[in-house]
Order: C-alpha cells, then structure tokens, then sequence
C-alpha cells in the first residue's frame, strides 16, 4: 500500500480537495465524484460527505492508496519569544 503524508495549512481540508490535492484526481469534482462511489474511508469507515471535514491525524484510504493527516508545521504552538 502505497502512503501520503499530507500537511494541513489550516485546521482541517474537505475530502474531495484532500483527494484533489494528493494528485489522486485532477479536480474537486472529480474528487466528490469518487467519494460519491463509497470508494473512500476515513478512519476506516466508509465516508459518502463529499466535503466532510479532514482534521490531522485522519487517516484517508482511496484504493491502495493511505492519505496520513498531519499538523501544519508552522502553526502557533511555536513560541519564539
């Protein structure tokens, strides 16, 4: 199985962008339409919301293909003062 490992630039990206973005499909729509089959699980169950929202430390499955969600690196848990 094939794994991605995808940072968030903010708190959370909608599944169909999420598949958009890992260059799983060519474009949002393109992405809800494979959602829309059942062919996606987050966490393990199957998801149909096409703009359900993907938080870090999800875990996305498309076919043989694991989408791991993590933290924005440059979020503000650093404090440099």
């Amino acid at each position: 199985m094939q794994t991605i490992e995808f940072e968030l630039e903010g708190d959370y990206v909608e599944l169909n962008m999420l598949i958009k973005l890992t260059g799983l499909c060519d474009s949002g729509g393109a992405g809800k339409a494979i959602v829309a089959t059942g062919a996606v699980a987050v966490d393990g169950v199957i998801e149909l919301r096409k703009t359900c929202k993907i938080h870090a430390g999800q875990v996305v499955t498309l076919d043989d293909v694991e989408i791991h969600v993590l933290a924005d690196s440059g979020s503000a848990d650093s404090d440099s003062d």
